[in-house]
């Protein structure tokens, strides 16, 4: 085994399990439910959560805060820790499967250091994101060290990879600017913002997944190689990211009474599409891979 594969296999398992106790303790010690209501500075009024390690959030971002922990408990962490063990082994593919789950893990615990009310999970926060980066670091620069342009051969989903990113930037773009100009009309509730002082979500969406699967889409569709790993990588980010916001929907449901049927059905169709052209660019990687890196190696040789 490659000291360097088992390493970065390490910081993987070293995030999934940090990613494990928080999400656990963000689900078995989300307090009994009960509320206050409170008015903030803004003047906007709302439940807000007076017990377990999320106390001092509004309700709403409580239920949704939850829906996401059991989906990275159940789903994401285990998948990671999977992924892990063929970096061990040295799997091209697998580091590229553990770099799009990191890109989910950073993302995740960046928005629930800034967005969640200073409370005792706050340094674990901070930690399991700051380790995803460093794993992202690393793992990407072994790979576009690797031979990409023999890695990825044809055929590439490269039409429909590029316009589901397109269109699902699109969408951020136009439902965050939405919730942006009713916050600067003065319309908080549309806004979004209960006890929140900004908009760290759309912050974040608009900073970086816009940004990242643009810059993806366009990649892709100029035939870069480069572009094609990312695509690979940031096809499970996009999965995990549209699933667990489904689950946080449905979470949220299930405290407030009523489903928000549009946005489930969105991101479910986002995350079944994702999912499907990722599972043909995984199908299709790797497949004459080692036929090629051979003929690579004898014409160096020669």
């Amino acid at each position: 085994m490659n000291t360097k594969d088992f390493r970065m296999a390490a910081v993987c398992g070293w995030v999934a399990v940090l990613a494990v106790l928080a999400a656990g303790v963000g689900v078995f010690a989300r307090g009994d439910g009960s509320t206050t209501l409170v008015t903030s500075a803004r003047g906007v009024t709302y439940e807000m959560a007076t017990t377990g390690v999320y106390a001092y959030n509004a309700q709403r971002l409580v239920a949704e805060g939850v829906g996401w922990d059991v989906f990275t408990l159940l789903v994401a962490a285990p998948a990671l820790l999977m992924a892990a063990w063929f970096v061990a082994r040295g799997s091209f593919r697998g580091r590229l499967f553990a770099l799009g789950l990191l890109g989910y893990f950073g993302y995740a615990y960046l928005e629930y250091a800034v967005s969640w009310a200073f409370g005792p999970l706050f340094l674990l926060f901070v930690v399991i994101y700051a380790s995803s980066l460093l794993g992202i670091l690393w793992i990407g620069v072994s790979v576009v060290r690797d031979d990409l342009e023999l890695r990825f051969g044809d055929p590439f989903p490269r039409r429909s990879y590029a316009a589901l990113n397109v269109t699902m930037s699109g969408l951020l773009v136009v439902m965050w600017l939405a919730r942006i100009v009713a916050g600067l009309r003065g319309d908080l509730a549309a806004a979004g913002l209960a006890g929140e002082t900004t908009l760290t979500v759309q912050a974040l969406d608009l900073g970086l997944m816009v940004p990242i699967s643009l810059l993806g889409a366009f990649l892709v569709w100029r035939g870069s190689a480069i572009g094609r790993a990312l695509a690979t990588a940031w096809s499970v980010t996009f999965v995990a990211m549209a699933a667990a916001i489904v689950s946080m929907l449905i979470s949220a449901a299930l405290v407030e009474g009523q489903l928000e049927i549009v946005p489930v059905a969105i991101f479910g169709l986002f995350a079944v599409v994702a999912a499907w052209i990722g599972l043909r660019i995984y199908r299709g990687l790797g497949a004459d891979a080692p036929h090629r890196l051979t003929v690579r190696a004898s014409l160096t040789l020669t």
